[in-house]
C-alpha cells in the first residue's frame, strides 16, 4: 500500500469516526427523551433503544469492514463438533472472550451483527462508564451491567438487573471478560503469582479468570439463556489499538467460537467457576498452538 493511499485511508478513517462520535451524542439526546415516555410503553422504549444501538453499532462495523477492510474471520464449533452453522441466529446467550486491546470490542460486534444479536449486546463495564456521554450513557440505556469491583458492592446491582432481564423477557448476547482487564506484563505476573498460590495452572496468554461474574449471571439468567459461548480473539501479528484499526494500519483478525448449550453446564457454583478456569486453561493452549502456527507461516514468508 502506497503511503498516499495509507494517508487517504487514515484520513478517512478518522473523519468518519469523528462523525460517528457526533452522532451518537445526538442519538444520546433522543435517548434521553424517550425516558419520558418509559413509564407508559416501557417496552417500546426498550425497542427503540434496542434499534438506536443495533444503528449505531451497525455504522461503526460498517466502517471498520467496508470502509477500512477490516476483516475478522469466524470460525465455529458446538462443544468441540465442526460445524459450518453451529451457533445459530437470534439466541440468547452468554458470551465471554479473552481480552487484549480495545478492537476485541470490535471483533465481538462482527460476530453479534452476523447474529443478528448486535442490538442486544449487554456489557459487563466499568461504574464510572456510566457518566460518559456517548458510549457510557448508551449502555446505561440498554441495561449494561455496571461494576464497582467490589462484589459487596456489585452483587445487589447485579441480581436487580438479571431479574429485570427475566421477569421482562428482555432479549441479551450478555457479554464479558472474566479476566477482567486487558491483559499486560505486569498484569500477567501478578495472575501467575496468583495462580501459583492457589495450585492452578500457569498461564502464558491470558489471565486467570476471576468466576463470580459468570457463576451469577448463570444463576440469574440461566432460565432465559439458550448456550454459552467462549470466544478466543486471536490478531495477525502485533495486537493492534483502536487506532491502528481506525487508520487502517490493522488488517484482520480470526475469531474462535465454540457454543455449549446452556443444560450442559453444571449447575453448582463451584462447578461453574471450574469450568470457566478449565476453558481459559483451553484458552491458552489454543493461543499457544496459534501462535506458534503464525510464527511458522512468518518464518516461510521470510524464506520465500
Amino acid at each position: 500500500m502506497s503511503r498516499a493511499h495509507s494517508f487517504l485511508k487514515a484520513v478517512i478513517g478518522l473523519s468518519l469516526a469523528a462523525l460517528l462520535g457526533l452522532l451518537l451524542v445526538a442519538l444520546n439526546a433522543l435517548q434521553v427523551l424517550s425516558l419520558l415516555l418509559h413509564p407508559l410503553w416501557p417496552y417500546a422504549t426498550r425497542r427503540f433503544n434496542r434499534e438506536i444501538a443495533n444503528t449505531w453499532w451497525g455504522l461503526c462495523v460498517l466502517l471498520g469492514t467496508r470502509v477500512l477492510g477490516y476483516e475478522v474471520l469466524i470460525t465455529e464449533n458446538a462443544s468441540g463438533d465442526a460445524s459450518t452453522d453451529a451457533v445459530p441466529d437470534g439466541e440468547n446467550a452468554l458470551v465471554f472472550a479473552n481480552h487484549q486491546e480495545m478492537p476485541d470490542i470490535f471483533v465481538l460486534m462482527v460476530y453479534a451483527r452476523s447474529k443478528k444479536r448486535l442490538g442486544d449486546l449487554k456489557f459487563f463495564v466499568k461504574d464510572p462508564l456510566k457518566y460518559v456521554p456517548g458510549i457510557g450513557w448508551g449502555m446505561w440505556m440498554l441495561d449494561c451491567v455496571f461494576l464497582k469491583r467490589s462484589w459487596a458492592d456489585d452483587e445487589q446491582r447485579i441480581r436487580a438487573t438479571f431479574h429485570k432481564f427475566t421477569s421482562m423477557r428482555i432479549p441479551f448476547w450478555l457479554t464479558f471478560f472474566p479476566e477482567g482487564t486487558r491483559i499486560r506484563p505486569a498484569k500477567l505476573a501478578s495472575s501467575q503469582k496468583y495462580a501459583r498460590q492457589k495450585g492452578l495452572p500457569i498461564l502464558e496468554h491470558v489471565l486467570t479468570p476471576r468466576t463470580k461474574g459468570f457463576t451469577a449471571a448463570m444463576k440469574g439468567l440461566r432460565s432465559q439463556a439458550h448456550a454459552v459461548y467462549d470466544l478466543t480473539i486471536v490478531y495477525e501479528g502485533e495486537v493492534p489499538s483502536l487506532l491502528h484499526v481506525l487508520t487502517g494500519k490493522a488488517r484482520r483478525a480470526s475469531l474462535h467460537v465454540e457454543r455449549f448449550p446452556i443444560a450442559a453446564l453444571p449447575e453448582s457454583e463451584p462447578e461453574l467457576a471450574r469450568w470457566l478456569t478449565e476453558r481459559f486453561i483451553k484458552k491458552d493452549h489454543l493461543l499457544d498452538e496459534l501462535s506458534a502456527d503464525a510464527t511458522g507461516e512468518q518464518a516461510l514468508k521470510a524464506l520465500d
